[in-house]
């Protein structure tokens, strides 16, 4: 089981629609597929996307990255020294998706080494987890329509409300229309990606008092240190940190330092082995979890599943799984499927998904 080939393959597939919120908006998935050969015939594979409005990757960047440095590297160990690859991959700074997707690939060939499917190598809480749909900026008529279809077609019912600008009525506007329209039906959260200023927050989170919010994620911006702390004490609901927790580290600080209360994990952004230590950092701190999404293709909302539905911690709340619907096509054989608010996740060994190869050369943007 010993790793002899990584590959990083660009490829591009346009949005439905423009993906719109506080830091940015994305009009096509530029991810890059990440696959790890073994001596066995065994590959694993995982998706590596791009945020370079958040953590500076480009798609060029990750496969760079991971050809020049991470897969020389790592070739030669073996799919059980995860550690070792976690601490080779850790000597270059940055590079969290591109050190995500590669640590995903090697659980996935483990699974499937052992015949064993990732979500239960990891704790096998459920083979299921809730789903929550992220509804980013629109007209209020918009964004209730699109809840509604969410709830008619797939059985959604709770909802992440992208909010973050100026003025704050116009956000605000729309979380009261989603309740007004659906009452206790849903759950609503909203992610202000640090659109707003502490004050703004304060004042937007005061006119959405009695909308029964869930949680308030990344409203301000965690470099606002003083005024993040003194938004977190004015709260009655859950602050999550996202963006500004890619780390155990940064989790450790804000927690302690009162700047949020709840946390987002990513598999897009710490991987399974990262994301475990996450997980128990949280566990240990009595903080809830959700599990987020980095604009994800089917490819890594699968790795989010397997993750989020082996924990009791992760999987208590809905996660953060629906973007691909926003996708205008994807790369699996089996298309993942949302029935009933849920997804299941594969009883297949690894992670449990398989590229359509004439997919993947169809949406590849390299000269394979």
């Amino acid at each position: 089981m010993k790793i002899t080939r990584v590959e990083a393959i660009p490829f591009a597939i346009p949005y439905v629609k423009p993906l719109r919120f506080a830091s940015g908006e994305v009009h096509e998935a530029n991810h890059v597929l990440v696959r790890v050969h073994t001596d066995t015939g065994v590959v694993g594979v995982a998706e590596a996307p791009p945020r370079p409005f958040t953590y500076g990757e480009t798609q060029a960047g990750i496969i760079t990255v991971i050809d020049t440095i991470f897969a020389p590297a790592i070739v030669g160990l073996s799919l059980l020294e995860r550690e070792v690859v976690a601490s080779r991959m850790a000597r270059t700074v940055g590079n969290p998706a591109a050190k995500s997707a590669v640590d995903m690939a090697i659980w996935d060939a483990l699974g499937k080494s052992l015949g064993l499917p990732v979500g239960d190598l990891l704790g096998g809480f459920t083979d299921r987890m809730r789903v929550s749909h992220m509804l980013g900026f629109a007209e209020p008529v918009k964004m209730v329509a699109e809840a509604e279809k969410m709830v008619d077609t797939y059985g959604i019912r709770t909802f992440k409300v992208k909010v973050g600008r100026h003025p704050v009525t116009l956000d605000t506007a729309v979380v009261r229309a989603l309740r007004e329209r659906f009452g206790d039906e849903i759950e609503l959260y909203v992610d202000g990606n640090r659109g707003w200023t502490a004050a703004e927050s304060a004042r937007a989170m005061k006119e959405m008092s009695d909308l029964d919010l869930l949680f308030a994620e990344e409203l301000c911006d965690a470099a606002d240190v003083m005024g993040r702390r003194w938004l977190v004490e004015q709260l009655d609901v859950p602050f999550i940190a996202d963006e500004s927790v890619p780390t155990p580290a940064d989790v450790t600080r804000e927690i302690l330092g009162r700047s949020a209360t709840a946390i987002s994990i990513k598999t897009a952004r710490t991987g399974f082995t990262t994301s475990r230590r996450t997980h128990h950092l949280a566990e240990g701190l009595g903080i809830p979890v959700v599990m987020g999404n980095q604009i994800d293709g089917q490819v890594g909302t699968a790795c989010a599943l397997a993750f989020g539905s082996a924990f009791e911690l992760t999987s208590r709340y809905a996660g953060e799984l629906s973007n691909f619907l926003d996708m205008s096509d994807d790369l699996l054989t089996e298309p993942l499927q949302i029935r009933d608010g849920h997804l299941h996740r594969s009883t297949a060994p690894g992670i449990g998904f398989e590229i359509d190869p004439d997919k993947l050369e169809h949406f590849r943007t390299d000269d394979n």
